[in-house]
């Protein structure tokens, strides 16, 4: 498999440094750098705006010596690293005091401009295989000629992100073909079938037999996990909301037709009492599989996915994403990704310690390297095709891809399971393909 020419741009070590002039006098009204909170936004000149990120910019003292919260990372995809590898790449900061949020009270008129800093990037050597430093140390900000300017202290580097890059040729539901994309969609060859697609709605019968009388972590389970499982075999619940939002089953195939991954709907997605949604405390789970060595008709679990549908301002499909171990008597979960996604317009589903807050795994990091997988997710009612990219170093085999795929699809129809109570499922969800 061919990788696509991926980049990753990281912002680090964020300060800002102002000289005495700006400081405020006593009693001195408005917004002030030195006594308001200060932020700033990056963006790539020329770029969409999908690409721009909002950074806190803390004061320089003691107690933030190297910058405060976590790195800042924009994906450059292979289409953006073609559009950027023939020109000099501009990565814009724009520096403000105030609150970045448009709250009430603390809009346009609450913020202060303090300047903007240029930083060149030599995006076409990061893709051809090379770390770049293009910027460590302190920075001006405004004119040259100004005696009191502000400063701003950065780490940038661009650095070679390959990934191999996958696309479902149909919703997950419809059973369709996994194609390869080379070039990422950046017309770097014809894409190539990889895997096929098979949706269940109801039939889990084979599957709940292999996992319970094959699989080394149902011999001897937690009483966690041995509840994920017996929710295999259903609970008898006859109610017709809970019977179209349990049992679904995808399958990926290889080309030979022989089983590779799976996700498995093991917790019905229902509606909390008094609520025609699925709540963040009774959310729906799926157990993403992989065939043991015993052979491709027996499984264990790999991941389990819960997700559930946000209340607040926002409409939102919120998830969770646990590492599932095989660690005999004592069930042990990792969790590696918590966001949410946008019912309305969509989003992306991502798997990268960049996003995911240092320290929430409970220990170490479970993979090595940085970016790990991410999934394009359409907003509610949307025809979708997942887009699955996957970091070249998580690679080892077909195998791994398939998992990957596998957990791509049930984030997709994640979407349609939280979707209201009080609105229809399409018919493709309630019927098995073959039916």
């Amino acid at each position: 498999m061919d990788p696509c020419a991926f980049v990753r741009l990281t912002v680090d070590q964020l300060l800002l440094k102002l000289p005495a002039v700006l400081r405020p006098s006593s009693g001195a009204a408005g917004v002030h750098p030195s006594t308001s909170p200060c932020f700033c936004t990056l963006h790539l000149h020329d770029q969409p705006s999908s690409l721009a990120r909002t950074a806190p910019l803390p004061l320089a003292n003691a107690c933030f010596p190297h910058g405060a919260g976590g790195p800042v990372v924009l994906s450059l995809d292979a289409a953006a690293v073609q559009r950027l590898s023939g020109r000099p790449a501009e990565l814009v900061f724009t520096l403000h005091a105030g609150k970045s949020t448009g709250s009430a009270g603390c809009g346009v008129g609450a913020r202060r401009a303090l300047g903007r800093v240029r930083v060149p990037v030599d995006v076409a050597r990061a893709a051809a295989g090379e770390t770049v430093l293009a910027r460590d140390g302190w920075v001006d900000v405004g004119k040259p000629a100004s005696a009191a300017r502000a400063q701003i202290h950065m780490l940038v580097c661009a650095e070679p992100d390959p990934r191999y890059v996958f696309q479902f040729g149909g919703e997950p539901e419809c059973g369709p073909v996994v194609y390869q994309v080379p070039g990422g969609g950046a017309g770097g060859g014809q894409r190539q079938p990889v895997f096929t697609c098979r949706f269940s709605a109801g039939r889990r019968a084979a599957m709940t037999r292999s996992l319970t009388s094959e699989s080394s972590m149902s011999r001897s389970p937690s009483r966690k996990l041995r509840s994920w499982l017996n929710n295999l075999h259903g609970d008898g619940d006859a109610r017709a909301r809970r019977d179209q939002r349990k049992g679904w089953m995808v399958t990926i195939h290889d080309l030979s037709g022989s089983p590779v991954a799976a996700a498995s709907m093991v917790t019905p997605f229902v509606p909390s009492p008094g609520s025609g949604r699925v709540s963040r405390a009774n959310p729906g789970a799926w157990l993403i599989l992989q065939p043991t060595a015993a052979g491709a008709s027996s499984w264990k679990p790999w991941a389990r996915l819960e997700a559930w549908r946000e209340r607040g301002a926002v409409d939102a499909l919120g998830y969770r994403l646990e590492l599932v171990f095989d660690s005999g008597p004592v069930e042990c979960a990792v969790p590696i990704a918590e966001s949410s996604i946008s019912a309305k317009r969509g989003g992306q589903f991502v798997i990268d310690p960049a996003t995911f807050p240092e320290g929430a795994t409970g220990g170490a990091w479970p993979f090595a390297g940085g970016f790990v997988m991410g999934s394009t997710v359409e907003g509610e009612g949307k025809a979708s095709r997942p887009t699955v990219q996957v970091g070249v170093q998580h690679v080892a085999c077909m195998g791994d891809v398939a998992v990957f795929v596998a957990l791509s699809a049930a984030v997709d129809l994640c979407m349609d399971a939280c979707k209201l109570f009080s609105h229809r499922l399409r018919k493709e969800l309630c019927q098995d393909q073959d039916d």
